[in-house]
């Protein structure tokens, strides 16, 4: 099932005309004028695009790249200049802060107003209802004109609306970052859920870290064409590196792996790992749950490898609570020479004074084989806080000095 696409974008562009006349009699008046003035904005060019069930993907890129247009598209609030969308099954969408909303009725009436809108009949929103208002967080203000409403209640009440009419398809537009800190995690970890379900999520966004942490593939847009469509890290390299074509970005990585040492190529195995327990432990190997900045803080993983892994590689990911990156590493980038892997075993990551500024933080573990291949995760499997000083704030704890530079 996988492998049928949900959605399939064939030969898409999109154009608006722009006109630099200011009202309309202007237009009428000075028409032949005005037919010079105008110009065509190309949003898309020829998009072809095939999103699988049960994927996330993440469409990224500068500002005007066309990504929000893309997905406009896709759920059919724009229409294509040229080109087709097919798209199957019930689809749920976040594109704009308080779209489907009317100003005038109160948080209540919206509910069924929004959900009718994605397909619900009155008897189901009923049923959905009261789980809608107590995912929003917002029922003191339910019955209360939404054009009240701070931004983070339109939010909290859309995406409550959005989730709970089980869609087969979602698609979120960088909303998710008017909520509060609690919310946004929340709606994080209700997308997850929702990848656990194997349903197909299409998200735009500006922060990195959830294309790395969420998303099964990266897209990545520029000026209206698509430069890279693959894995989610080499997406954020390549727009974060500025190479303009997937055909320059992949250059650049042979040039650096024909510097590097050549190994062996891994034989094709699919072994089966289980988790145990992840500890964040201090320095006398006891678990910890409060450090301070400074203090020598260990993660201690324990696994069992039901075959021998001759070679396979450990990655840990430090988060905060809204799933963005703080440290990320793995035994291969580490240089570590670690060796096969039979039964069960325990290892640790040690950060011996750690700079990390005040903060709750969470730990993910997962293990790969010689082929990159991922045989477990451990979603973040433990958590730990570190107390606020009082010199620097931020996740970032580096001594800072101040001087007077001679003139």
């Amino acid at each position: 099932m996988h492998d049928v696409p949900i959605v399939r974008v064939e030969g898409v562009s999109k154009h608006f005309t722009v006109r630099k006349d200011k009202s309309l009699k202007e237009r009428v008046v000075n028409f032949s004028r005005s037919q010079r003035h105008k110009e065509v904005f190309h949003a898309l060019r020829d998009i072809d695009l095939e999103i699988m069930t049960g994927s996330t993907v993440g469409l990224i890129g500068p500002n005007g790249s066309g990504k929000s247009t893309l997905l406009k598209t896709i759920g059919g609030i724009i229409q294509p200049s040229s080109g087709t969308v097919s798209r199957r099954g019930r689809m749920a969408a976040l594109l704009e802060l308080g779209a489907g909303f009317h100003p005038d009725l109160t948080g209540r009436e919206n509910v069924f107003l929004n959900a009718s809108i994605l397909g619900l009949s009155e008897r189901q929103t009923r049923s959905y209802f009261d789980d809608i208002v107590e995912f929003s967080g917002i029922a003191d203000f339910i019955d209360t004109q939404v054009k009240f409403y701070s931004s983070g209640m339109y939010v909290r009440l859309a995406f409550a609306v959005a989730v709970h009419v089980d869609p087969d398809l979602l698609l979120v537009d960088e909303v998710l970052a008017v909520g509060d800190e609690a919310f946004q995690q929340k709606c994080l970890d209700k997308i997850r859920a929702f990848q656990q379900e194997g349903r197909t999520i299409v998200l735009v966004t500006h922060t990195m870290s959830q294309i790395t942490d969420l998303c099964t593939r990266g897209v990545v847009l520029a000026k209206g064409s698509v430069v890279f469509d693959g894995d989610p890290t080499d997406a954020v390299e390549l727009l974060r590196g500025g190479f303009r074509t997937q055909r320059e970005f992949e250059a650049a990585r042979a040039a650096e792996r024909a510097h590097a040492p050549v190994e062996a190529a891994a034989p094709v195995v699919r072994e089966r790992v289980e988790g145990g327990a992840v500890a964040v432990v201090g320095a006398d190997g006891r678990p910890r749950s409060s450090f301070a900045t400074g203090d020598d803080i260990a993660v201690e993983v324990s696994v069992d490898a039901k075959q021998r892994l001759e070679r396979w590689n450990c990655a840990m990911q430090i988060s905060n609570p809204l799933g963005q990156l703080v440290l990320f590493t793995t035994t291969d980038r580490m240089r570590i020479g670690v060796d096969p892997l039979e039964g069960r075993a325990r290892y640790r990551f040690s950060l011996p004074d750690a700079q990390i500024g005040p903060g709750e933080y969470t730990v993910t573990i997962a293990l790969y084989n010689g082929e990159e291949t991922e045989l477990l995760r451990m979603q973040d499997a433990a958590r730990f806080r570190v107390v606020a000083g009082d010199r620097t704030a931020g996740p970032v704890a580096t001594p800072v000095a101040f001087d007077r530079v001679p003139a």
